[in-house]
């Protein structure tokens, strides 16, 4: 991993930001359907990670400036995903419109920045439900919806122009319910992209023929994240069973099942037993959800170190010797691998989905972060937000 900037390690005295609770849902916004215990996690037109296909909104048009959407619609809007593109110069970020919006990092960070260098340069409609996750890929930026996946060329996209180089759906069993996809992870030892959503199942694309080659089943309920181990060709997944699955990459056989809420250091009932997250980097692992953020010695596969973090965690990543973390709460956790929180960062969202570091440009290093708002905020620095973004 390239490192960030020493300035990124210069942390504030240690301090606890309280909790807050996720925003509360309503009928234009989705923000919880990744965050809540399951009786709460679903809207009324969502259903067992099914969406019901009549009910999904039409594509509006194609819009490019930021300000064609009202303030409704802004204050209701939730930031699910985030990709940075292959050169770092530019992010996109996905919104529970369907939208995709593309920031220019080269503008946003310059000295003469203005409020309308953190506006979009460009804003498209490219699904029909949340866009749950983005992720870049061979000049490609990847995107999906509810029960397909798409691919932009990030060339064309910078360019403004907006077509689809393809559009891919796995081999549901229903055509009346079509379920959403809720994390995709690149395996670069094979060239395919696993896609985990709402039919249970984790489905595997064959990049270079454009193919579905293979369905790994094993999960109980809807698939929250995957996550690859290319040097021991293993797939990860998490999902509203409470279960991490391990897969054989090779083979599509399930090796091993970790049931993280059965472990009393990790176990929350509170929460539920619903896994959010899970990552990996070598022979360790971080999940949690429902149970607590906790860290896995992967070989032995039992838990070393437990994060007492207050609510449920979205997403985590590895940085250096330190966990980054997001969830139910305005701020950042800093994390150290031992188990202790280090510092916590106050957002402007009340609630976080997303968090990522662009480590794909020297120039344009920065730590991104999206949630229950139109607001993306930026971090140029670990220890404090520099500015946002927004749509």
């Amino acid at each position: 991993m390239v490192p960030f900037p020493s300035s990124f390690n210069n942390y504030p005295s240690p301090r606890r930001v309280p909790g807050s609770p996720a925003s509360s849902v309503t009928s234009h916004s989705v923000a919880s359907v990744r965050s809540f215990p399951s009786q709460q996690r679903r809207l009324g037109f969502i259903r067992s990670g099914l969406w019901i296909s009549w009910t999904s909104p039409k594509p509006e048009p194609l819009r490019t400036s930021w300000s064609a959407m009202g303030p409704v619609e802004l204050l209701h809007m939730s930031v699910f995903s985030q990709s940075f593109s292959p050169c770092g110069r530019f992010l996109a970020a996905g919104n529970n419109y369907g939208e995709i919006a593309l920031f220019s990092l080269s503008a946003a960070l310059s000295p003469d920045a203005t409020a309308l260098n953190q506006k979009p340069v460009l804003t498209f409609t490219a699904h029909d439900g949340p866009v749950f996750c983005l992720l870049s890929s061979d000049g490609q930026l990847i995107s999906a919806g509810n029960g397909e996946v798409s691919a932009w060329s990030w060339t064309e996209l910078t360019k403004k122009n907006v077509k689809p180089l393809w559009t891919k759906r796995p081999d549901y069993k229903s055509s009346l319910e079509i379920p959403e996809i809720n994390s995709m992870a690149i395996n670069h030892r094979d060239n395919s992209l696993v896609i985990g959503g709402g039919d249970n199942n984790i489905h595997i694309l064959d990049l270079e023929h454009g193919v579905f080659k293979s369905v790994l089943r094993g999960h109980s309920d809807y698939v929250h994240c995957v996550s690859v181990r290319e040097r021991e060709a293993e797939i990860l997944s998490g999902g509203e069973d409470g279960a991490v699955r391990m897969w054989d990459g090779r083979t599509g056989q399930s090796v091993h099942c970790i049931e993280v809420h059965k472990y009393e250091s990790c176990a929350r009932p509170q929460y539920g037993k619903w896994i959010s997250c899970v990552t990996t980097d070598s022979d360790w692992m971080l999940c949690g959800g429902g149970p607590s953020l906790s860290l896995w010695h992967l070989r032995s596969l039992s838990p070393t170190s437990v994060f007492p973090l207050t609510g449920c965690q979205r997403q985590a990543a590895f940085h250096q010797d330190m966990i980054l973390a997001v969830g139910e709460g305005a701020f950042v956790s800093h994390c150290l691998l031992g188990g202790e929180v280090k510092a916590q960062i106050p957002c402007t969202p009340q609630s976080l989905n997303t968090l990522q570091l662009n480590t794909n440009s020297s120039e344009h290093r920065v730590l991104t972060v999206g949630g229950s708002s139109d607001h993306i905020n930026v971090f140029t620095n670990l220890s404090y937000r520099a500015f946002s973004l927004s749509f």
